[in-house]
């Protein structure tokens, strides 16, 4: 481990921008003085209040999210350049290795208020096999010269991290970076350990924590054919054993996802002792592609230093199956650990980042309590903080963008079974659903971001479905719109109604591997057009040998003239699947890879690609005419 850190630690990225609005997120290793920015040839001197809100994530690590609202501050259409001036240090992304496209010498953004083309997608899982199409994202921007051309925005739309999956080498190195950022210990309540001092990073103590430190709980089973459910662990991801439960280790992660700088400061060895031989194995295996990961994160810096970027969790942000049955919450939330965990999730997705998607959401509630805790944590503040973030209700945002953007929480605004809390929830609840047509009313286009598609693939929601019917929801991610009739029959008659827009475009991810639907209503002329368009993940992919198999019977069984599609809740509903490269019989496509969207005037997408790490591109062609 080296001593010297540099200024900058993570960042910068864009945030939150538009006409009225620019935000800014970085990580420092030392406090800031007086500030200025620079947007193009405007000073803004000093930064003061709410336009420079800093968080003490440590005793080296300093979060800055740096947010400025004016009337008509940024120009549309034109590249603006900017900087961050401290009065002590200079300008600070002067000396930050491969920042900028060549020919340009600072970063610059471009505000689009007309969305011609973005980006999108989830799933980024460090250590998966597949490259970072994040990496291919950087590389496409690289190629071309003309800020204009570029896509309006960034789009992630849910497991930027996954906080129950960390593999052995990077809980090591979130280890070395709670030690080298002097990030803050805490209390811990009904578990084996009482202080997170008492965690070990020695590669001998990697992988067990689900069997010695996360806690359990006993869920009644449906049937006497699942027995074997009782007792099951609160954490119900099946490869949680290095599953993270300090805020220290939350932002460590964070700062891994994002820092090349951080990793120059920590040597992983790749052979360790005080393993099994299959967990050798995996370590090794672990550390060469974290390695592969760590390659890339420069080039990462950069497209999120140029793209406006937004954000919203989906479950591996905070823990597999969050919430995903009233059953759950009860066991998670009555237990002061799990509850702590689930909170210090929450904590780190609110500083890395919800505040950056619209700062004036969390500026009243959240931000003051979020900076007194971190400037002098106690454990009853840490407490309240969590009981504030867990009932916080304003998540879910929109952009004034053409067309409007709709960012849905599908996580804390649950509608719970009332016929057994063990069933799935739905997504969202009636109050969430009746505010989501409120954001409907007057627009003709509109680009709603789910985490989990609305549409997603019927043979796969009905292997869920009878899953659920064993009492093993948990098991198989039972999460789709249609797992609960009030949330599908609202959501549903939401878009059958004839003064909803003429326009859907569905953004999603969640799943693994991509589709892209055309959608219309069936015995009803002048039916909106729905595109359901999913692109998972970024650095993920579903199992090779199972999808096939799939998609096969999911085209046997649901296809488009297929009769069964008349017993689903979708029967209103006309679903044609697009063709991945053109293929006749194939309709998913299992590979990691960035979404590319192109929209024409009317709103409706004229190109739906998935550019792959080696920047390969799938294109979904439209559907063939019956």
């Amino acid at each position: 481990m080296n001593s010297a850190l540099p200024l900058v630690l993570a960042g910068p990225i864009l945030r939150h921008c538009d006409q009225d609005n620019f935000t800014l997120w970085i990580v420092t290793s030392e406090p800031l003085n007086s500030l200025t920015l620079m947007l193009a040839e405007r000073k803004i001197s000093p930064l003061e209040g709410a336009q420079r809100q800093c968080f003490a994530l440590g005793e080296r690590a300093f979060q800055y999210l740096i947010h400025v609202n004016e009337p008509q501050l940024n120009k549309v259409g034109e590249a603006i350049s900017y900087q961050l001036i401290d009065s002590q240090h200079g300008a600070l992304f002067d000396h930050v290795e491969q920042l900028t496209y060549t020919p340009q010498h600072q970063p610059h953004f471009v505000v689009k208020t007309e969305i011609d083309q973005l980006l999108h997608g989830s799933c980024r899982n460090a250590h998966h096999h597949s490259g970072d199409a994040l990496v291919a994202a950087d590389t496409l921007l690289a190629q071309d010269t003309a800020p204009s051309a570029r896509p309006a925005l960034l789009m992630l739309s849910g497991d930027q991290v996954y906080v129950d999956d960390i593999a052995g080498p990077m809980l090591y190195a979130i280890g070395k970076t709670i030690e080298l950022l002097g990030l803050r210990d805490e209390q811990f309540q009904q578990t084996a350990l009482t202080h997170s001092k008492q965690i070990s990073y020695h590669p001998a103590a990697m992988y067990q924590r689900h069997k010695k430190l996360l806690p359990r709980t006993e869920y009644p089973a449906a049937t006497g054919l699942v027995r074997w459910y009782i007792n099951h662990p609160i954490f119900t991801s099946s490869i949680a054993e290095n599953h993270l439960t300090s805020l220290a280790e939350i932002i460590a992660l964070y700062l891994l996802n994002w820092s090349p700088e951080l990793w120059q400061q920590i040597d992983i060895p790749k052979q360790v002792n005080g393993l099994s031989k299959a967990n050798t194995l995996r370590w090794q295996r672990e550390w060469t592609h974290l390695l592969e990961f760590k390659a890339g994160l420069t080039q990462v810096r950069r497209l999120m230093a140029h793209l406006p970027t937004y954000m919203i969790f989906d479950d591996h942000d905070i823990t597999d199956d969050w919430n995903l049955t009233a059953k759950w919450e009860q066991a998670a939330y009555g237990h002061p650990f799990s509850k702590r965990i689930i909170g210090n999730a929450l904590i780190g997705y609110t500083l890395f980042q919800g505040l950056g998607n619209q700062p004036s959401r969390f500026a009243a509630e959240i931000t003051p309590q979020l900076q007194q805790f971190l400037d002098k944590p106690d454990e009853a503040m840490h407490d309240q903080l969590i009981d504030n973030l867990l009932e916080f209700n304003h998540w879910h945002y929109t952009l004034d963008t053409s067309p409007k953007l709709v960012v849905l929480d599908t996580r804390t605004q649950r509608w719970r079974s009332e016929s057994n809390l063990a069933k799935p929830s739905g997504l969202m609840d009636w109050e969430a659903l009746m505010e989501f047509q409120q954001q409907l009313v007057g627009q003709d286009k509109v680009i709603i971001v789910s985490a989990a598609p609305i549409f997603g693939v019927k043979m796969i929601e009905a292997v869920q479905r009878t899953a659920t019917f064993f009492g093993a929801s948990l098991l198989v991610d039972a999460e789709n719109w249609m797992a609960h009739p009030g949330t599908a029959n609202t959501l549903l008659s939401i878009f059958q109604h004839r003064k909803t827009p003429q326009q859907f475009v569905i953004l999603s991810g969640d799943v693994h591997y991509s589709f892209a639907y055309d959608i219309g209503i069936r015995f009803r002329s002048m039916s909106p057009k729905i595109y359901q368009i999913t692109c998972s993940g970024i650095k993920n992919q579903f199992p090779e040998k199972l999808l096939p198999i799939f998609d096969k019977f999911n085209g046997w069984l649901y296809g488009h003239f297929s009769p069964l599609n008349f017993f689903t809740k979708r029967k209103r509903m006309s679903i044609r699947g697009r063709r991945p490269n053109g293929y006749r019989s194939q309709r998913l496509m299992n590979r990691s890879g960035i979404g590319l969207v192109k929209l024409d005037a009317n709103g409706a997408p004229n190109q739906i690609t998935v550019l792959h790490a080696d920047m390969s591109q799938t294109d979904f062609k439209p559907p063939r005419t019956a």
